[in-house]
């Protein structure tokens, strides 16, 4: 098939490369003229512009949109008055879903088809394929299919497309609904491996106990916290055969080995939006999400949003207290 490419970052240059491996037509088009001048030396087609890239694709047209969520919105919008009745416009990057909502409502009346395609994969999706979760009109999915089967992991055509690592989920807005209670879960799973392995890392703090001052040590007793684990090592074991075992839990794993104290890290965690928009679902519809809002909550931790509320605490108990707070070495 022939699809056209905009956005040609990390992800959007390997998921054009995945598919003109298996022979599909990729016009491809960035801002960044040297991504798309690489792409066209590894045989897509060179477009200059929008208009270029609407112009070199053969109707009914299908472009897919591989954009920061910011901007996807206003980019698809600007496409729109350029495009044909029955032409296609997949949103495959990490836009709120009801973007996607509003989009294919606004564009019915002109017959141009919204399709929201969440994709998860990331950085090795053009190696293992692209977990794809799509929402929008079942006839425009259909026709877009050998697209979606290329992108993902593939399988026994003779099953389902699930089993073969992509999903209609359901009319406009589903697909990203679905990717996004799917980072949700991520933040969780991500904020379990994190805390879980913390305890391992902080387990000797026995041994440190017993030359502290007995009054300022939180261990009653120290002799049960005297485990120097091999951190990297502990991942490495979880991965054979654990119930606790993942893709997460491989990728967590090879980043210990290569750097066991994390040293190049400084361990301030953004959040792309999904986990708060999924916070907002989950409000709307009255679902208890404790440990995923806690996950998203410690992300905010990490940048020191916490600084003013912890200063206050001290002050609090120095008021009612007299207790006067001690500081860390070096701070």
């Amino acid at each position: 098939m022939q699809i056209g490419m905009m956005g040609l970052g990390r992800m959007g240059s390997n998921m054009a490369r995945r598919l003109m491996a298996s022979g599909h037509d990729i016009v491809a088009y960035d801002v960044n003229g040297d991504n798309v001048a690489t792409l066209a030396a590894e045989g897509a087609i060179a477009a200059s512009s929008v208009e270029d890239l609407v112009a070199r694709l053969k109707p009914p047209r299908a472009i897919w949109l591989m954009l920061p969520a910011a901007i996807t919105d206003g980019v698809a919008r600007d496409l729109a008055p350029r495009l044909s009745p029955d032409d296609v416009i997949i949103d495959g990057g990490n836009s709120n879903y009801r973007n996607a909502v509003d989009l294919a409502g606004d564009l019915a009346p002109s017959g141009i088809h919204v399709l929201d395609v969440g994709t998860s994969g990331g950085v090795w999706g053009m190696e293992r394929g692209y977990c794809l979760m799509i929402g929008g009109d079942a006839g425009a999915v259909a026709r877009l299919d050998p697209v979606f089967a290329t992108l993902a992991p593939g399988g026994d055509p003779s099953f389902g497309t699930a089993e073969r690592g992509y999903l209609h989920c359901g009319p406009a807005g589903a697909g990203h609904f679905v990717k996004m209670i799917h980072n949700g879960i991520e933040y969780g799973m991500m904020a379990a491996y994190a805390e879980g392995l913390n305890i391992l890392k902080s387990a000797n703090a026995g041994a440190a106990a017993r030359t502290a001052d007995a009054e300022t040590s939180p261990l009653d007793e120290p002799q049960y916290y005297r485990y120097d684990f091999d951190v990297a090592a502990v991942t490495e074991v979880w991965r054979h055969a654990s119930v606790i075992s993942s893709w997460l839990l491989d990728l967590t794993a090879s980043a210990l080995a290569a750097d066991p104290d994390l040293a190049s890290y400084q361990g301030h965690v953004a959040d792309s939006g999904e986990g708060r928009w999924t916070l907002k679902a989950a409000i709307d519809t009255s679902v208890p999400v404790p440990v995923l809002s806690s996950a998203l909550f410690s992300r905010f931790t990490s940048r020191g949003n916490d600084e003013f509320a912890n200063k206050l605490l001290s002050a609090m108990r120095q008021a009612f207290g007299g207790h006067i707070e001690t500081r860390k070495e070096g701070h």
